[in-house]
């Protein structure tokens, strides 16, 4: 098959979105696919460069934030699209933003299907203007996208059961398909119970962009009720618009006596963040909005055992294997019993660590692949 990727920043570095279309498309071609990208230009590096380059679109006012969240909006280019689609057997887009909308119209116009992953909740965006609660403001936001993207697809990538019962509940008339989005099978490189040194802090790790819905400061609030407080090690490895935000807050801890180790802010790439998970005592994720969390997934490949905020619009509490890994979202005083539960019982966390890492077998991205295929063909076959 011919599959277009319509996606506005492809190679865009520290932004989970381009990183799962990159990954996808990697596989798709392994899998003997013949894929596109139709895309805004790649401004990290000269080459590679989309198949079709779209210019950048500024988005008014808000262009700083934006590119904050290392990302960028494409213009339309109403003939580059047509060229794009008219090579397709389907088209596959990955956002629901403007140049979806063109393409998605342009394709029905030229009789090409199209196919769609559902990767972001409107709260995803509005949360970085501190909009997140605004119910209003997001379920119009969601409406406008199921009516001018989504309503346009026949068939629906659902990366979470989370996300596939809130499009049935909105009414949403495409296909919808359950497949994650997938992880590359990576075997754990932690050592079995190593000696643990009485002295040596707890290192605890939290991956994830520095952004409102990751709600990081969770995590530091917690530290106040934690007995452990002051043998923790905290580490967060990733970057984004609320960067300046969280370091400040996580120092004060450090100069209030509250914790005894300045926490660490570190951007690593994928081969320092399974270093550091296959390192770490405990893996935390407190993100209130999230559609799957694919670098839970692969934190707990390197067999830690995680603590993840549980809530309406986070799906990655389905990774947990039970409650004791389990907090409400916002909820500090949770997350500190959580914390001092798993660091009371070290042996239990060693037996449980690499139980998550077996769990994290049923995500193997070529799986998602082979659903993936499976889905381009079913929407190829019914347009006919």
């Amino acid at each position: 098959m011919k599959i277009l990727f319509v996606v506005n920043n492809y190679y865009a570095s520290g932004n989970g979105l381009s990183a799962s279309a990159r990954r996808t498309v990697q596989y798709l071609r392994e899998a003997g696919q013949e894929v596109r990208i139709l895309s805004g230009r790649n401004h990290e590096s000269e080459e590679p460069q989309p198949d079709y380059v779209l210019g950048d679109f500024h988005v008014p006012v808000f262009d700083g934030l934006v590119q904050s969240h290392g990302y960028k909006f494409a213009k339309t280019d109403i003939s580059l699209i047509e060229e794009a689609v008219k090579w397709a057997d389907v088209v596959h887009l990955e956002e629901p933003f403007i140049i979806q909308m063109v393409t998605a119209r342009i394709a029905k116009r030229l009789g090409v299907p199209c196919t769609g992953t559902y990767h972001l909740h409107p709260e995803n965006l509005f949360c970085s203007i501190n909009l997140g609660d605004w119910k209003f403001l997001n379920y119009n936001t969601l409406r406008l996208w199921r009516d001018t993207v989504f309503n346009y697809c026949t068939d629906i990538q659902c990366p979470t059961e989370n996300v596939l019962e809130r499009l049935q509940k909105f009414g949403f008339k495409s296909r919808l398909h359950l497949i994650s989005n997938g992880i590359i099978p990576d075997p754990s490189i932690r050592k079995k119970m190593p000696p643990k040194d009485p002295d040596a802090p707890f290192l605890v790790a939290c991956i994830g962009r520095l952004a409102v819905e990751k709600d990081q400061p969770t995590l530091l609030e917690a530290m106040k009720y934690s007995k452990y407080a002051r043998k923790i090690q905290l580490f967060f490895a990733g970057r984004g618009p609320e960067a300046d935000a969280v370091k400040e807050k996580a120092h004060a801890l450090y100069e209030e006596g509250i914790v005894a180790y300045d926490p660490i802010f570190e951007f690593r790439d994928r081969a320092g963040l399974r270093q550091l998970a296959a390192e770490a005592d405990l893996y935390i994720h407190c993100a209130t909005v999230e559609v799957e969390g694919l670098s839970a997934l692969e934190a707990l490949q390197q067999a830690v055992v995680p603590i993840i905020a549980e809530g309406d619009l986070t799906a990655t509490s389905q990774f947990a294997l039970d409650e004791r890994s389990l907090f409400p979202t916002k909820d500090a005083k949770a997350l500190a019993d959580c914390i001092d539960y798993w660091l009371d019982h070290p042996v239990e966390r060693e037996l449980m660590g690499w139980k998550y890492a077996e769990s994290t077998e049923g995500y193997d991205i070529h799986k998602s692949i082979d659903a993936l295929i499976d889905m381009f063909r079913h929407a190829v076959s019914t347009a006919q």
